[in-house]
């Protein structure tokens, strides 16, 4: 049968557009809570990604002053001869003023340096117009700083960089008020050494340095972030921290810290992230922390907390992020299933005396605990083979909040469906049309139960 040619073009459109939705499917956001999943007792924080420095604003088409650019070529530094007028190396990235007739340096970062990469006293004297460095992967041998450099530096990065650095060289970095050292060597007796002599410090990182000691027990007003994480820092978390104000972030996991949370942490007003996972705390989770208005996450896992779960922690209408794992907690769950499908991680596991109330969350939740008997004990767990059973003959109500997939997308049928139901639709429509057309005149000719004439009728 020959297809005219609009047909035939209307056909491969209706085609084209069948393809076009398989091959472009919907996007969507999945949010998946993990309560009772934990590799570890404690996930350290990935490495502290470093700031870009700001470039300032500059119209100016004057190069970089020749002192400083010889100075660059000393430490044997990959740039071009003009690094305040091209795209920054890989190895090297820089920021300038817009001064004439020649610009200077404010911003200096190298990263993945090579053997051949060396400091020089002389070179970094050029250079002590210098506000930002940073040291990414350069694990090159640290020299003194020149005072002139030291007094005009604000933000120092090194991050798996300078071999080892001492808390003395560290400490004479006085006027920065950003500073951050992770995954490098520190030998110092505290971090009190490092951190008194900085009056202007609002962001401070040390983790991941083998640091000793214990915290500071006087701390600058004016800090917004501290992490100590991963270090081998011992004793009482001093109340001083507490005073804080502007206190953000505070992340001191990793340690061996022992006793108690200081009841005064409701006085931190501006926190929003707290992480104390992988000490030897002990005691209970202090009522105060109910204060703090903006905490979005909340790590006190792999701890000695004993005590009940306070019922305030379901009222913290931006927690997102709550991990009480491997303490001692007992008691019923305080918590209703709005409240842990609203988290993004909840981690309860590997608190033997803790339980869950069947008749708010279910009979068969997975939150890494044991539903409670009417006196409010933990149950037996299932045996495995129990538990197989259970899963494949009643799995339509089971409610797994340990793998909550949350999609942010309008519910209804997909793209796709739509895409190949419409293409599918006008295939079928323009077949009929095209049959019915071509073999109107025949079908008049049929008989009167729809046979050709000179065909032999079936008897019935």
């Amino acid at each position: 049968m020959a297809l005219k040619p609009s047909l035939l073009y209307l056909l491969l459109l209706s085609s084209a557009a069948v393809i076009s939705s398989l091959s472009h499917p919907p996007t969507t956001n999945v949010t998946t809570i993990s309560p009772t999943h934990s590799p570890s007792a404690h996930t350290p924080s990935p490495a502290p990604t470093p700031k870009k420095p700001t470039t300032p604003i500059s119209n100016s088409t004057s190069t970089l002053d020749p002192k400083q650019l010889r100075a660059l070529q000393s430490l044997n530094i990959p740039i071009s001869k003009d690094p305040c007028s091209v795209r920054p190396h890989v190895f090297t990235a820089t920021a300038c003023d817009s001064s004439k007739p020649f610009r200077h340096l404010l911003s200096l970062t190298l990263s993945n340096c090579s053997d051949d990469v060396a400091l020089s006293l002389t070179a970094l004297k050029s250079l002590s117009t210098l506000n930002t460095i940073q040291f990414i992967n350069c694990p090159i041998s640290p020299i003194r700083f020149p005072s002139e450099l030291t007094s005009n530096l604000r933000s120092f990065t090194c991050i798996n960089s300078l071999n080892k650095l001492t808390g003395i060289w560290l400490s004479r970095l006085q006027n920065v008020s950003d500073l951050t050292v992770s995954r490098v060597s520190i030998t110092a007796s505290g971090p009190s050494i490092i951190l008194n002599s900085m009056k202007f410090l609002h962001s401070v990182t040390l983790s991941h340095t083998n640091l000793t000691g214990y915290l500071p027990k006087h701390c600058h007003s004016n800090l917004t972030t501290i992490d100590l994480s991963g270090n081998n820092l011992k004793g009482k978390i001093p109340l001083s921290l507490t005073h804080l104000e502007n206190l953000v972030h505070l992340n001191l996991s990793s340690n061996s810290l022992n006793g108690t949370i200081p009841t005064t942490f409701g006085d931190l007003n501006a926190l929003q992230n707290l992480s104390l996972a992988s000490n030897s705390l002990s005691g209970s989770i202090p009522e105060s922390l109910a204060a703090v208005p903006g905490l979005m996450h909340l790590d006190l896992g792999s701890n000695k907390l004993n005590g009940t779960i306070p019922k305030f922690i379901q009222d913290m209408k931006k927690l997102k992020y709550l991990n009480l794992e491997k303490n001692s907690f007992h008691g019923v769950l305080p918590f209703n299933a709005t409240f842990i499908k609203r988290l993004e991680v909840l981690k309860l596991g590997e608190n033997s005396n803790l339980c869950y109330n069947q008749s708010i969350l279910g009979s068969k939740v997975k939150l890494g605990i044991s539903p409670c008997d009417k006196h409010g004990l933990p149950l037996s767990p299932p045996s495995a083979k129990d538990s197989s059973d259970d899963d494949s003959s009643d799995s339509s109500n089971d409610e797994d909040y340990s793998n909550v997939e949350e999609k942010h997308h309008s519910h209804g049928p997909s793209k796709i469906v739509l895409g190949v139901a419409i293409g599918l639709s006008s295939i079928i429509f323009l077949i009929v049309f095209l049959f019915s057309n071509r073999f109107a005149p025949e079908m008049g000719k049929m008989g009167s139960v729809g046979y050709m004439p000179g065909q032999i009728k079936p008897d019935f």
